[in-house]
């Protein structure tokens, strides 16, 4: 992600706080401190960026991840027969075809071998094939010598490494399968190896390799309704075709394995393809309570869309499959708690006992860190051989690990230079498609769409708040600012400032109609200092009462968890939007709700009238409450995101997942409410393209 655009926030002042407290005096005589003054020649870094909720969104999510999980095991918990087992695996596959969205119809492969490389005991063939016409996968396919044909086959998933199928543990068990008799095609998955998705003229990723393409990808396939981690198994269901167009592969023995992300791989492909004899993942399976409660993110295509809300787990994907034979490998030091993989393993050990399959399920947790190392691979091997009675080795065969290029598919290593399209080419193009084909919507249906679509809950009664002990010396426009904690969900509160002459320890003065309500884009404590906009709203309306709103997940709220910065594309930020779409409830959604709140809360404050304004990340969901709330007469967005379709049709954009809606595209865009608020005086002040700047340069 680049640097963040903002008027003078310093990125390392917003998104590198951390823990940080509050800055104060905690005295028990706190009220006198309201006669200390403002530092007239205070420098921005002088002001520790406010941060009283740090854990807040952390808390809200575990809490609603585990009241998933425990819907879940309350389904699970209730089988008893083997009927209610078989009933079961057949509604967790619906569940996940729900969750993936239907598959495209299969086209030709139009596979080619490209090269044979002869060694002992196997051939390599280097294959592509297209999984969607014109999407070249690039592929090795090990072929025993010497052996009584058909043979098992297995399909190889990658995990993450920049060399895709090339890298060492990766060839280690594509090789120890085929020494053993097993033709095994290893596929790369794009974004690394042979099949970059964002080249530069060396052939190297602009994004960077395998997490950053796929976040990049895989963020912005959400606006027209798509999901990476389905393409990403498509690739494997297309690989397993080709596997079985070859007439050296038993078309009733085939297995898949593999490891991290290519366990995820292995897990989704169990979930969504039936035609597997066996299958092996390694070093993903636990449960999504503990990624969440260990603050553990993961890619794009390791969350599935409304995932926990159908109420499926990483278990269920591997029960779709039962009673095949499965087992899961993990690791005792592994990122990915072992305690969710054994959690996951108790599950499915009675479902397969229900299912008269006890011995069907198996569980290996090798001793050392994360990743596909020999332990593990020979616990593959032995299960893999006790379902295909096709070797009896115990331990691995003696390895040659092959330079890169001799595995390379393609003249120069990427497909790029063989005129693939690229994931993002099939955005584009679904994103004008959509375009062309949306309805035009009337004002109410356009309100209902835009419900519908956030997923907004019912607005109930008045919210409660708390009254926070103010700060001083906060170099703001105004001398005195007293803090509310207005409640908008249980455990979730926005934060809430109104700016006075005068001191204010209690509740919101009566009297005025008007107010006017600043949504922030990052932090309302800094952008009081620093925004322009607000010093023009204070002069052009010194009679309106004067709030700014800290909607969750920025400023009072801002997370200090998963160990990355607010900005990274693998923080807070993002690992709190990915579970926002397995949950159904999209971020902007959440942030939309926050800002309908406090405008309940202001309107039970006597504030009839609300001039709302916002800058970046605030304009969207204050654009969304102010097109559904009446209250709402005068509309202000400085630096708004000019369209949804824009960024889906822009190859390198800059928005993070949290200001995305998914599928948005199918319904409306934000021009279309745009132009519903024209009626509200909306105003819009260098709107912000698809890389967050007013040109778009």
């Amino acid at each position: 992600m680049n640097e963040i655009h903002t008027n003078r926030i310093n990125r390392r002042e917003i998104f590198q706080i951390g823990g940080f407290g509050v800055l104060g005096l905690m005295l028990s005589n706190f009220w006198e401190m309201e006669a200390v003054k403002t530092a007239a020649a205070a420098s921005d870094d002088a002001y520790t960026p406010l941060n009283r909720f740090p854990r807040m969104v952390q808390e809200y999510f575990v809490d609603r991840v585990r009241q998933a999980e425990r819907e879940s095991l309350k389904s699970k918990r209730s089988l008893q027969t083997k009927e209610d087992a078989e009933a079961y695996v057949q509604s967790v596959q619906a569940k996940i075809r729900e969750s993936f969205g239907p598959f495209p119809p299969k086209t030709p492969l139009n596979a080619r071998v490209m090269n044979v490389v002869e060694r002992d005991t196997y051939n390599i063939e280097n294959i592509i094939f297209e999984s969607r016409p014109g999407f070249l996968v690039t592929a090795n396919l090990y072929i025993p010598k010497g052996r009584k044909l058909p043979l098992p086959g297995v399909v190889g998933t990658c995990g993450h490494s920049a060399n895709g199928k090339a890298s060492e543990a990766y060839q280690a068990f594509s090789q120890g399968l085929a020494r053993q008799g097993y033709v095994v095609l290893i596929y790369d998955p794009l974004g690394q190896g042979e099949r970059l998705q964002y080249v530069d003229d060396q052939l190297k990723s602009r994004i960077g390799v395998g997490v950053l393409e796929h976040l990049h990808a895989g963020n912005q396939q959400f606006l027209t309704g798509d999901f990476i981690g389905a393409w990403r198994a498509w690739d494997g269901i297309r690989a397993l075709d080709y596997l079985l167009t070859r007439e050296e592969v038993d078309p009733n023995m085939v297995g898949v394995t593999g490891n991290s992300g290519g366990g995820t791989m292995t897990t989704w492909l169990c979930g969504v393809e039936q035609r597997w004899a066996m299958a092996a993942p390694s070093c993903f399976v636990i449960t999504f309570r503990r990624n969440m409660e260990n603050e553990l993110p993961a890619d794009t295509e390791q969350c599935p869309p409304k995932a926990l809300a159908l109420g499926l787990d990483h278990d269920d994907f591997i029960a779709a499959m039962a009673p095949q034979p499965v087992i899961l490998l993990g690791k005792e030091r592994d990122y990915f708690d072992a305690r969710g993989l054994e959690e996951a393993h108790r599950r499915l050990k009675r479902l397969y006992t229900l299912l008269g399959a006890e011995d069907q399920i198996g569980l290996f947790i090798g001793p050392t860190y994360h990743g596909y190392t020999q332990e593990n691979r020979e616990a593959m091997y032995r299960w893999f051989n006790a379902v295909t009675k096709i070797s009896d080795v115990a331990s691995e065969p003696e390895l040659v690990i092959e330079k890169d290029e001799t595995l390379w598919c393609t003249p120069k290593g990427q497909v790029s230079e063989m005129n693939s399209r690229t994931v993002f080419s099939f955005t584009q193009e679904k994103s004008k498609e959509l375009a062309a084909n949306r309805a035009k919507l009337n004002e109410e249906d356009l309100k209902a769409a835009v419900r519908s679509m956030l997923k907004l809950p019912q607005q109930r009664g008045t919210p409660e708040y708390r009254i926070l002990r103010p700060h001083s010396s906060r170099g703001y426009p105004k001398p005195r600012v007293a803090a509310y904690a207005v409640e908008t969900e249980p455990r979730v509160h926005a934060l809430v400032y109104r700016l006075s002459d005068e001191p204010l320890y209690s509740r919101p003065p009566r009297g005025q109609a008007r107010a006017i309500l600043y949504v922030s884009h990052l932090s309302g404590d800094m952008e009081l200092r620093e925004e322009g906009l607000i010093r023009d709203l204070l002069a052009a309306e010194p009679e309106s009462a004067f709030f700014t709103c800290d909607v969750r997940g920025i400023g009072e709220s801002l997370p200090n968890t998963c160990g990355q910065d607010f900005a990274n594309p693998y923080g807070p930020d993002y690992f709190y939007a990915i579970h926002a779409i397995m949950l159904d409830y999209p971020y902007v959604g959440q942030k939309t709700f926050d800002v309908l709140r406090v405008l309940d809360w202001l309107k039970s404050c006597g504030h009839s009238e609300i001039h709302i304004a916002a800058k970046g990340f605030g304009a969207i969901p204050a654009a969304f409450a102010s097109l559904l709330c009446d209250q709402v007469v005068q509309i202000t967005l400085k630096n708004a995101m000019s369209s949804y379709a824009e960024i889906a049709q822009t190859e390198y954009y800059d928005w993070p997942l949290s200001a995305l809606l998914p599928n948005v595209l199918e319904r409306f865009d934000l021009p279309d409410c745009y132009q519903a608020l024209e009626g509200k005086k909306l105003t819009m002040i260098e709107p912000w393209g698809a890389k967050r700047t007013s040109d778009n340069k």
